[in-house]
């Protein structure tokens, strides 16, 4: 795994957070985006297959001047049973030379499928099957992209909603099996562990136990909320206490942690207030101090 540079504290762009971004020179260290919801991806038809906003790109431009950017990527589909979608990879891999993203990530999982012989796009991020052949898959795929960035290419642990009968491997086994095979690293979650602990009963403890945290190069905390009997991952607040919890436990044991990422929606920006946000990043500054002080430069 390549290295990335221990930053710090970032936050999740969204539109409703831009002036406060603008604003906030002292609460972070970096701005993620999801590049997906910067671009127009018209499909592998079209041409130009992608179409930027350019206000938001303009903006960014901006940003990038005083911190670094950092993609986070949602529609790569790299657990996708179809055929590989090369022509987004040399997008992303575009983005993050233009950017100059010190690391660039995605989840473990799929977006797209086969809708009467055509790929369509559902959505979410779906959780693949956990199985040797997704990991040969995943592997192999995640392979090709760490040889054409010369930065680190993460992939996140992803929200299950659902139980799949009789899988073969641990999702911290599988993510470790990848990584190891095509020189990846780790986005960890922690709410959406967090939500898995909560919806299916997830040992936190014992999946921390079994990923290999040296992999570790980003983390995400959120909040969530109770939605039909689901904890849903909706980005919706600050990050629940027992979130909270299993950062500081396991901040100082990533030996190569770039950075931690505050994740928003815009829509809910203006119901936690900036005063509240402004306190989670600072209480993500203090756990980061906390693990780094005294650690080499």
């Amino acid at each position: 795994m390549r290295t990335a540079p221990a930053l710090g504290i970032g936050l999740l762009y969204q539109p409703a957070l831009a002036q406060f971004i603008a604003d906030a020179t002292d609460l972070l260290d970096y701005v993620e985006v999801i590049p997906d919801t910067v671009w127009c991806d018209r499909g592998p038809a079209a041409s130009p297959r992608f179409v930027e906003d350019a206000e938001v790109t303009t903006y960014l431009e901006q940003v990038a001047k005083r911190m670094p950017l950092v993609l986070h990527a949602i529609g790569l589909s790299i657990g996708s049973t179809r055929d590989f979608d090369t022509a987004y990879a040399d997008q992303l891999v575009r983005w993050q030379a233009r950017w100059g993203s010190p690391w660039t990530s995605e989840h473990l999982a799929f977006s797209t499928a086969e809708v009467d012989g055509a790929a369509a796009n559902v959505g979410l991020t779906m959780p693949v099957t956990l199985d040797l052949a997704t990991v040969d898959l995943v592997a192999q795929r995640a392979g090709q992209i760490v040889k054409r960035l010369p930065v680190p290419f993460l992939l996140e642990n992803n929200v299950y909603y659902f139980d799949v009968a009789d899988e073969e491997l641990s999702e911290p086994r599988a993510l470790s099996m990848v990584c190891e095979r095509s020189g990846c690293g780790l986005l960890l979650d922690l709410h959406n562990l967090y939500v898995n602990c909560r919806n299916n009963g997830v040992d936190a403890a014992a999946y921390l136990a079994e990923l290999e945290l040296d992999l570790v190069v980003e983390i995400h905390v959120a909040g969530g909320m109770e939605v039909d009997g689901f904890y849903v991952d909706a980005h919706s607040g600050s990050p629940p206490a027992e979130v909270w919890s299993l950062l500081e436990e396991v901040v100082p044991q990533c030996g190569n942690l770039g950075g931690i990422t505050m994740e928003l929606l815009g829509s809910w920006f203006e119901p936690l207030g900036a005063g509240a946000l402004s306190a989670d990043l600072r209480r993500l500054r203090s756990v980061w101090d906390a693990a780094h002080v005294g650690a080499p430069a």
